[in-house]
C-alpha cells in the first residue's frame, strides 16, 4: 500500500497515532480565537475605565467617598440616612470646605456617583477577568504558557486599586484640594500599562507562534527599534499628561504658541524646592507636556517616514495610520489648551492618546512580525 511521505509511521511501519493535546495546552485555532474575545472584552472595559477616570478627574468626583471598601463599597447608599452619611463625611475634606461649602445632596449626589461608578466599574473588571480565566481553564482554550500572563493581568488590576485608593487618600489629608498630581499620574500610568499589555497580547494571538517565528526572520528590527522608542517617549507624555490634568494646568496659559505671550511662562521656578515645580507649578507642567509634545511628534515623523521604506503594504499602512492619529493627537491637545480644557475636548484627547498607543503597538508589532504578502504586495 503506497504512504504518503509525509505521514507519520514509527519504525516498524506503523501509523503513529497523532498526539492528543492536553487540556491546557492547545493551540489550535479555536483557542486562540476564544482568548482574543476575551482580551477584547478586557480591553474594551479597561478603555471604558480610562475615560471614566477622565470624566471622575474633570467633574472632581474623586473625593467623593472617603473610605475604601472593595467589597460593602459595591453597594451605594440605599436610604436617605445612608445618604447624609456619605455626604457628612465628604464635608470633612478640605475640598468641601474651601471650594464646594453650601454644595446640595443633589449636587453631592452627582460627583458622588461618578466615583462610584468608577470603582464598581472597576470590580467588574476583575469579576470578567476571573470568569474568562476560569472559563478557559476548565474548558481547555487556555493555551499553554499564557497562564502566567493572564495571570499578571489580574494582579495589575488589582495592583491598580490599591493605587487608586492611595490616590485618593493623598487628597483626603488636611489641606489638599485634590489629589497628588503624581499619584495621578502613576494611576493613569498602570492603566495605560494594562492596556498595552492586553494589546500586545492580542496581536500576539493574531497568528500561531509558529507563523510568528517564521515572520520575525523578515522583522525591519531598526524600525522595531524606533518604534519601540516613539512608544517610551508617548508613555512619558501621558505621565506629563496627567500631572497637568491633575492640577488644572491645562485651564490656565490658553494662548499658543506663546504661554502669556512668552516662550516659557513666568515664575517656572517660583516654588521652593525647585523641583516641586515639575509637579505643582502650572505653568511648568504645561510647559513640559508642550515641550514633550513637539519631541514625540517630531520623532513620530521620523517613525512614520522610516515605515514608509517598508516593503510590507500592511507595514506601510499601520506606520501610515499611527501618524495620522498621531497628528490629529496634536491637534486636539492644542485646541483643548486654547478653550481651557472644557471636558468634552479634554476626555477626547484622553481617548485620542489610548489611539495612539495601540497603533504604535500595532505598527510595532508588524514591524518584527510582518505578515506574508503576494510578489503584487498585497497581504497572502
Amino acid at each position: 500500500m503506497s504512504r504518503s511521505i509525509f505521514e507519520d509511521v514509527d519504525q516498524e511501519g506503523r501509523e503513529r497515532p497523532a498526539p492528543k493535546p492536553t487540556a491546557i495546552s492547545r493551540d489550535t485555532g479555536r483557542a486562540r480565537s476564544l482568548m482574543r474575545a476575551y482580551l477584547a472584552v478586557l480591553f474594551v472595559m479597561v478603555a471604558a475605565m480610562i475615560a471614566i477616570g477622565g470624566m471622575t478627574r474633570l467633574t472632581d468626583s474623586g473625593l467623593s467617598i472617603v473610605e475604601w471598601a472593595p467589597i460593602s463599597g459595591a453597594i451605594p447608599p440605599l436610604s436617605d440616612a445612608q445618604w447624609q452619611e456619605q455626604f457628612t463625611a465628604y464635608q470633612q475634606t478640605t475640598e468641601y470646605q474651601e471650594q464646594n461649602r453650601g454644595m446640595s445632596m443633589a449636587e453631592f449626589k452627582y460627583i458622588f456617583w461618578w466615583e462610584w461608578g468608577h470603582r464598581q466599574w472597576g470590580r467588574m473588571i476583575g469579576v470578567v477577568w476571573a470568569i474568562g480565566f476560569a472559563a478557559l481553564a476548565l474548558s481547555g482554550n487556555l493555551i499553554k504558557g499564557w497562564t502566567p500572563k493572564v495571570i499578571a493581568l489580574g494582579a495589575l488590576g488589582g495592583l491598580q486599586g490599591a493605587i487608586g485608593w492611595w490616590m485618593v487618600y493623598s487628597g483626603l489629608a488636611p489641606g489638599m484640594f485634590d489629589v497628588a498630581s503624581y499619584r495621578l499620574a502613576t494611576h493613569l500610568g498602570v492603566a495605560f500599562f494594562i492596556l498595552a499589555l492586553i494589546t500586545w497580547f492580542i496581536l500576539q494571538l493574531s497568528r500561531p507562534a509558529p507563523a510568528l517565528l517564521a515572520a520575525r526572520r523578515a522583522g525591519d528590527k531598526r524600525l522595531f527599534g524606533m518604534t519601540t522608542g516613539l512608544l517610551h517617549l508617548t508613555f512619558l507624555q501621558i505621565l506629563v499628561g496627567a500631572l497637568v490634568a491633575g492640577i488644572d494646568a491645562g485651564r490656565n496659559y490658553i494662548d499658543w504658541p506663546l504661554m502669556a505671550g512668552g516662550f516659557t511662562p513666568p515664575d517656572m521656578w517660583a516654588i521652593e524646592p525647585w523641583y516641586r515645580n515639575l509637579f505643582e507649578n502650572d505653568g511648568t507642567v504645561q510647559f513640559m507636556h508642550r515641550m514633550l509634545g513637539y519631541v514625540v511628534f517630531a520623532y513620530g515623523i521620523a517613525v512614520w517616514m522610516q515605515g514608509r521604506t517598508s516593503g510590507n503594504a500592511m507595514v506601510r499602512q499601520a506606520y501610515g495610520w499611527m501618524a495620522v492619529v498621531l497628528f490629529g493627537q496634536v491637534v486636539i491637545g492644542i485646541v483643548t489648551v486654547m478653550h481651557s480644557a472644557p471636558v468634552a475636548l479634554a476626555l477626547t484627547h484622553q481617548l485620542g492618546a489610548v489611539a495612539l498607543i495601540v497603533l504604535i503597538l500595532r505598527a510595532r508589532f508588524l514591524a518584527i512580525y510582518p505578515p506574508e504578502q503576494s510578489l503584487r504586495g498585497a497581504p497572502a
